[in-house]
């Protein structure tokens, strides 16, 4: 059992409590609900939200995705019903509401989760400058994170990447992923990742935390079959560019030491270290690392979480800081996929071209 699947079946008996008595106050709206209907309706969602989970991590079937699907459509609309009716009730207390107000912020839900749906699955290419001194010819890195190939987003969400790739890579020299390929909500396979086989520029994956779910060498088994380069606490040459994979690390996963990040960099390259989280940019910075790819946050991938992400973490976007007297760039992708629920409300699912230009 992977640690999502833990993670899920833990999080399970508040998430039942939670769902009980938001739907008992959203009823109270209507003219309310029997308790016992509403403690069916609660126990039909925690089979919905845990039964497809489990046989989905021995085989991966349309019906199972499906209903893993309904079930995050379902708490994603629960999270938004929660603070519509507390804005609902709050104004309560002072004015009466009009029923057609509180119905017109009801379906404001629905709105919002069409609009986010539409959105999550709609991949938005960005580009993005970077000027440093170290560069002799100009290149073009496509970063992209966080795919999440899982049961909500199966092969085609594969497909839609490999061919929006493709799309855009005269462009690009190669193609960076920083982490969570896939998400561990499903069982990964040999061909899974294989329209990725049909882009004609090199991709380079390092893993994230996700990765490891559905078991990482059933993820590298997929990536060396779509002729995917795999950095695991490795590096490599490309052009002027050096480029070293860090390898998430967490449990018994071993990680490397400072010294070995310093013996890989070379003063006459461009330095770029990819890793997942986007954490230690001074003391990367300083052992040389010019550049900073990572993902993992999403963006927050929903307001309002996109806000509070803005304020305690590099969330989204490419950052410059001066560190010891030279330009250092950390960016961070909002991601290609969704982790559980397939929305994106105030972020994009982004593929970005970093244009890596000499300084003028």
């Amino acid at each position: 059992m992977s640690f999502r699947t833990r993670r899920v079946l833990f999080s399970t008996p508040l998430i039942a409590i939670f769902e009980f008595f938001l739907m008992k106050y959203l009823f109270l709206l209507f003219g309310g609900l029997d308790d016992i209907y509403i403690f069916l309706l609660t126990a039909l969602f925690i089979l919905l939200n845990t039964v497809p989970m489990l046989f989905e991590e021995r085989k991966s079937r349309f019906i199972t995705r499906l209903l893993d699907e309904i079930s995050g459509i379902w708490i994603w609309m629960s999270l938004f019903f929660f603070f519509d009716i507390v804005l609902i009730y709050a104004l309560g207390v002072f004015i009466k509401l009009p029923f057609y107000v509180i119905v017109l912020l009801i379906l404001l839900i629905p709105i919002i989760t069409v609009y986010s749906y539409w959105h999550a699955h709609k991949i938005i290419v960005h580009e993005k400058t970077i000027e440093l001194d170290n560069i002799v010819e100009d290149i073009n890195i496509l970063h992209l994170s966080d795919v999440h190939y899982g049961s909500i987003r199966h092969k085609k969400h594969i497909l839609d990447l490999a061919n929006k790739i493709r799309e855009i890579e005269d462009k690009c020299d190669l193609a960076i992923i920083s982490g969570d390929l896939a998400d561990g909500s499903c069982i990964v396979e040999e061909d899974d990742f294989l329209p990725l086989k049909d882009v004609n520029i090199p991709i380079v994956f390092t893993p994230g935390n996700h990765d490891f779910y559905p078991g990482i060498e059933n993820v590298y088994n997929a990536c060396r079959k779509a002729g995917i380069i795999i950095l695991d606490n490795e590096g490599m040459a490309f052009n002027d560019l050096n480029i070293f994979g860090l390898t998430y690390s967490f449990d018994e996963i071993e990680t490397v030491s400072a010294d070995e990040l310093l013996s890989f960099v070379d003063g006459d390259k461009v330095n770029v270290i990819n890793y997942h989280v986007p954490q230690n940019w001074e003391e990367f910075a300083r052992l040389g690392f010019d550049i900073q790819l990572f993902g993992h946050t999403h963006g927050g991938q929903f307001y309002p979480v996109v806000w509070i992400g803005n304020l305690i973490m590099y969330n989204m976007g490419l950052f410059k800081k001066n560190i010891d007297g030279k330009d250092k760039y950390l960016h961070v992708t909002t991601g290609v996929g969704s982790m559980d629920y397939p929305f994106r409300w105030g972020t994009d699912s982004e593929l970005v071209i970093l244009k890596i230009r000499p300084k003028n």
